[in-house]
């Protein structure tokens, strides 16, 4: 390593103990980086058992393959638009939050997201131990016919210290980890896609439970509940991390390459993992990642697994290091290190809780449609905000100031009305695991789930009529460093 990429790795890591925007001498212009980084995000068993969730729900293979690749598609080029405002600012998602929603406002969505990542953290972490355990099994070092409590609790303890050591680490350490360990984990599941797709009997003309195939209102209803939970619902769960490592992408890189290499980093890997797990699946049903695993590759399971194991401690980084920005987000003063050690406290805790949990197909269906429904309405909002009211701003200094700010409003009372009124269509079109996830108007339509679309297009459209009115509030320019002037109103 030379001494100018010493001293620049220095700067970054300098930077990311406090809140505060990239500046441009602290950016990279490889996008290299950003590809990696998404790619081995998803990398990760939990999209086997996504792609399984279809096959479990009684859908055939061909209309569980449709769903996953259209819904993605679309889920991750509109992923790709976050990406580009973190490049563009140099500040985090939750920062960027601050002028739609308030200085102060802006603390619930903060909240939302420091919560959620520690969801996030015990679930990936859980489908990890699940894999362990099975892979232990197949060598006979555990029964796994026992519960296997301890040594469970023991493994993830063990997982949780690795990921919070790379995200305290920082970025550049995030983005090394993925770089160098993705490719050749993406050997080992070109060689596992083979084994399963030419040597296992992989029932290709699936159509469903024989004597029980989904026709009208319910094939319709299975396949808009796995477009919420896996298709365009995954890439909108992504939307508030994207600015978070974007920002540290030089705005001198063209946006389309960064763009491109973030969306294709993202819809590679849930695809194929996605195709891979409903593949899987036909030959028994299962969404249990080690069953899935274990039964169809025998001894060829152990150093798959090994390999594969990676993939959810590369997603837990994002999550550990996401969870320490969005916290510092809320104005609480601790350094972003610190934070790191705290969500892998909580974190291990919800571990914990989630070994107990049986009904996996139910809970991860559930947990994944029900943050369509706040994601897509912050989503909404942000999208107007930044690509229409503020669409020529580079500059947001502003948002870093302290609570009081006149230059901006403490509650944007314009981002929350159409917050909450955009989660509330996203309920009533949500058509989820449990009666409470299940709104009046998916019923109507007879188990059809749009909760996604509901929520993010009346949010957005709230948003445009109301958030002009909101900003004549406050004053309606401000200086950029430079002294140019920039527009904060339509």
């Amino acid at each position: 390593m030379s001494k100018a990429t010493a001293n620049g790795n220095a700067e970054i890591r300098e930077l990311e103990q406090t809140l505060q925007a990239i500046p441009e001498s602290g950016r990279t212009t490889r996008v290299s980086g950003q590809f990696w980084i998404w790619c081995g995000a998803n990398i990760a068993p939990i999209n086997w058992v996504l792609g399984a969730l279809g096959i479990n729900m009684g859908l055939g293979l061909t209309n569980t393959i449709i769903v996953i690749v259209v819904g993605n598609l679309i889920g991750m080029s509109l992923f790709g638009f976050f990406v580009l405002l973190g490049q563009r600012t140099g500040a985090t998602a939750m920062v960027l939050g601050r002028a739609p929603f308030g200085r102060v406002g802006n603390y619930l969505p903060a909240t939302i997201q420091a919560l959620l990542v520690i969801g996030w953290c015990a679930v990936n972490t859980w489908i990890v131990l699940d894999l362990v355990m099975a892979l232990l099994g197949e060598i006979h070092i555990v029964n796994p016919d026992h519960d296997n409590y301890g040594v469970k609790i023991l493994v993830a303890s063990l997982i949780m210290f690795i990921q919070v050591v790379i995200s305290w680490l920082g970025y550049k350490a995030i983005a090394s980890f993925e770089r160098w360990t993705v490719p050749p984990t993406i050997v080992i599941l070109i060689a596992m896609s083979i084994t399963a797709w030419f040597f296992l009997g992989i029932d290709w003309g699936y159509a469903g439970i024989p004597g029980e195939i989904l026709t009208g209102w319910s094939l319709a209803s299975a396949m808009t509940a796995i477009m919420t939970a896996i298709g365009i619902g995954w890439g909108i769960t992504w939307f508030t991390y994207a600015a978070d490592y974007s920002r540290f992408v030089s705005t001198t890189v063209p946006r389309h390459r960064l763009y491109f290499a973030s969306t294709l980093g993202q819809f590679l890997p849930v695809v194929w993992l996605g195709v891979l797990g409903a593949t899987l699946a036909t030959k028994s049903g299962s969404v249990d990642p080690g069953q899935l695993v274990v039964e169809n590759f025998g001894v060829l399971a152990i150093p798959v697994l090994l390999l594969v194991l990676h993939g959810p401690i590369a997603t837990n980084i994002l999550n550990v290091y996401t969870f320490s920005v969005a916290t510092q987000a809320l104005d609480i003063k601790i350094p972003r290190r610190t934070l790191s050690i705290i969500v892998g406290v909580f974190s291990l805790i919800a571990v914990i809780l989630f070994i107990f949990q049986g009904d996996l197909a139910a809970a991860l269906d559930t947990w994944l449609i029900g943050i369509v429904g706040w994601v897509a309405s912050w989503g909404g909002i942000m999208l107007v905000h930044y690509y229409w009211l503020e669409r020529y701003v580079t500059k947001v200094d502003r948002l870093f100031d302290p609570v009081g700010s006149r230059r901006l409003l403490g509650v944007n009372w314009a981002g929350y009305v159409a917050f909450f009124a955009g989660i509330l269509m996203t309920w009533l079109f949500m058509y989820g695991g449990t009666p409470l996830l299940q709104g009046f108007a998916s019923q109507w339509l007879h188990g059809i789930d749009l909760s996604w679309l509901a929520g993010g297009v009346t949010s957005a459209l709230l948003y445009a009529i109301l958030g002009p009115i909101a900003a004549r509030q406050i004053q309606p320019t401000y200086k950029d460093e430079d002294d140019t002037v920039a527009e904060v109103s339509a």
